[in-house]
C-alpha cells in the first residue's frame, strides 16, 4: 500500500519543549531505552576529538553529582549509560529497569543539562584515551585502517585526519564548554524511547526532559560539506617488523546513502565481500588459503562514501592476495552474476533485514540511522525493493561504474612484502 514501510514507526509525540519524541512500545522485560540526540559531531568541530570528549565527558561530574556519585547511582539501579559521538550527531543512550527510572533519569537529566567539565577528570580521562591510542598506533591494523582514509580523504577532511597524542593534549575543559554550549540545546534535541513504555513512563520523560527548555543562544545546526583531497598515489606501505600479519587495506570513494544506485549497489557489494559466502571469501580464503578471512563494504560518510575492503595476510601473501581481489573485480564487470548465486545473496541480505528489526531496540536503532541520514521512511521499501528486484545485468552495470580497480588505493602495514 502507499507510504506503508516493512519496519514498524514509532508512536511520535511532541512534548511541550518542542523535543520530538519517538516511542517503540515493546517487549515483556521491564527494561527501558532512552536515546538523546544531538545534533553536532566531528564535521561540526574546531578541533579534532571536541565532539568526542564533549560528550564522553558529561559523566565525570554535573553541578549535582560528582563523577563518582554518578557511576555508583547508576550502578545500584542496574542502569547503564552509553556516550557517542559520529560524524554529525552525539548520542547519550540510557538503559533502566521500568520501576527505577525517576532515579535513574534524575541523574541522566543532570548529566545532559549541568555538566560541569572538571579539570581534574579530564586529566584522567585524557590520560587514559592517550595510553589506549598509544596501545592501538602499534597494531598494524589499525595503522592501516587510518591511514586509507588519509589517503583518501586527506588531512583537512574530517574522515582523513590522522590523530595524534598531541590532538588530545589539546582538548580543554574550555572547548568542551564551547561545543557543549553550541549544540546541546533542546531545539536541538530528539528522543528516542524503546521498551515496555507506559503512561507513567512517558510522566517522567516529558518531567525531565519535555517541559522547559534547556541550553541558550542555540540557533539552528549548519550543514558542513567537506571536499575530498587525498593523495594522487596509489599504493602506501608502513613498516612494523613486529606485525604477525600484514595489514591489507584498500579503498575508493564511493556513493552516499542518497545516490540512486546505493541500495543496488549494497547488494553488489554483499556478493562480492559482504558476508561469509562472498567471491572474495570464497576465492581468496577457502580456495587459494591466503587469509583467514578478506571483507568488503560501504562506508556511507557524508558526502562520499568509501567501498573498502580489508584483510590480513602473511608478507609473502599481500601481492597475491590483491590480484586476486582484482581479478574478482574483472568477472563482476565482464560476467553476468548466476541466478542461483544472486538467489543466495537476497535471501542472506534479506535474513539479515529482518534479524536487525526484530527486537524493540533494534527498531529503534533504524529510526535513529533514519534520523541521522537525513533519509525518508521509505528507505526501508527501498531496501527491500532493490534486493528482491536487482538483475545480473543490472550488476554488471554497476560494476563496470563503481569497481574500477584502477580507483583502488591500497595501504599496506607490516613487514616488506616486495
Amino acid at each position: 500500500m502507499p507510504g506503508h514501510t516493512p519496519v514498524r514507526e514509532p508512536e511520535y509525540i511532541r512534548m511541550p519543549n518542542g523535543i520530538p519524541l519517538h516511542v517503540f512500545n515493546a517487549g515483556d522485560g521491564d527494561v527501558v531505552r532512552i536515546d538523546l540526540l544531538f545534533g553536532g559531531g566531528r564535521w561540526h568541530q574546531e578541533i579534532p576529538l571536541q565532539a568526542l570528549f564533549a560528550n564522553r565527558m558529561l559523566r565525570e561530574g554535573t553541578a549535582r553529582f560528582p563523577s563518582a556519585e554518578i557511576a555508583e547511582r547508576l550502578d545500584y539501579y542496574g542502569a547503564w549509560l552509553e556516550l557517542a559521538s559520529a560524524a554529525e550527531y552525539t548520542y547519550l543512550t540510557l538503559y533502566s529497569l521500568g520501576k527505577y527510572l525517576p532515579e535513574t533519569l534524575d541523574v541522566l537529566e543532570s548529566v545532559v543539562k549541568e555538566p560541569l567539565y572538571p579539570e581534574k577528570e579530564l586529566k584522567v580521562v585524557l590520560e587514559t584515551n592517550v595510553r589506549q591510542f598509544l596501545v592501538n598506533s602499534s597494531k598494524a591494523e589499525f595503522v592501516a585502517g587510518r591511514a586509507l582514509m588519509n589517503f583518501l580523504y586527506g588531512e583537512r577532511h574530517p574522515a582523513g585526519h590522522i590523530l595524534c597524542e598531541e590532538d588530545y593534549r589539546r582538548i580543554t575543559p574550555e572547548a568542551l564548554r564551547r561545543f557543549y554550549a553550541r549544540y546541546y540545546h533542546s531545539a536541538n534535541c530528539s528522543i528516542y524511547l524503546s521498551g515496555r513504555i507506559d503512561a507513567r513512563c512517558l510522566r517522567l520523560v516529558e518531567e525531565h526532559f519535555g517541559r522547559e527548555s534547556f541550553g541558550s543562544g542555540f540557533h539552528p545546526m549548519e550543514k558542513m560539506s567537506f571536499q575530498p583531497c587525498g593523495d594522487a598515489g596509489k599504493t602506501l606501505f608502513l613498516e612494523r617488523e613486529g606485525a604477525a600479519q600484514n595489514a591489507v587495506r584498500m579503498g575508493m570513494l564511493s556513493l552516499n546513502q542518497h545516490h540512486p544506485d546505493y541500495l543496488k549497489l549494497r547488494v553488489l557489494v554483499t556478493l562480492f565481500g559482504g558476508y561469509f559466502g562472498s567471491r572474495l571469501m570464497a576465492n581468496i580464503r577457502e580456495q587459494k588459503g591466503y587469509t583467514y578471512g578478506i571483507t568488503a563494504g560501504l562506508l556511507p560518510y557524508p558526502g562520499e562514501g568509501v567501498l573498502t575492503i580489508s584483510s590480513d595476510t602473511a608478507p609473502e601473501y599481500v601481492q597475491p592476495l590483491v590480484q586476486e581481489v582484482y581479478k574478482e573485480m574483472d568477472r563482476l564487470c565482464c560476467e553476468r552474476v548466476p541466478d542461483e548465486e544472486l538467489d543466495r545473496v537476497r535471501s542472506y541480505m534479506l535474513g539479515e533485514m529482518c534479524r536487525s528489526y526484530e527486537s524493540v531496540f533494534s527498531l529503534s536503532d533504524a529510526w535513529i540511522f533514519i534520523r541521522i541520514s537525513g533519509l525518508d521512511k521509505s528507505y526501508f521499501t527501498d531496501i527491500l525493493q532493490a534486493i528482491e528486484t536487482v538483475t545480473p545485468d543490472e550488476l554488471r552495470d554497476l560494476a563496470q561504474k563503481y569497481l574500477c580497480k584502477e580507483n583502488l588505493k591500497m595501504v599496506v602495514c607490516g613487514k616488506n612484502f616486495s
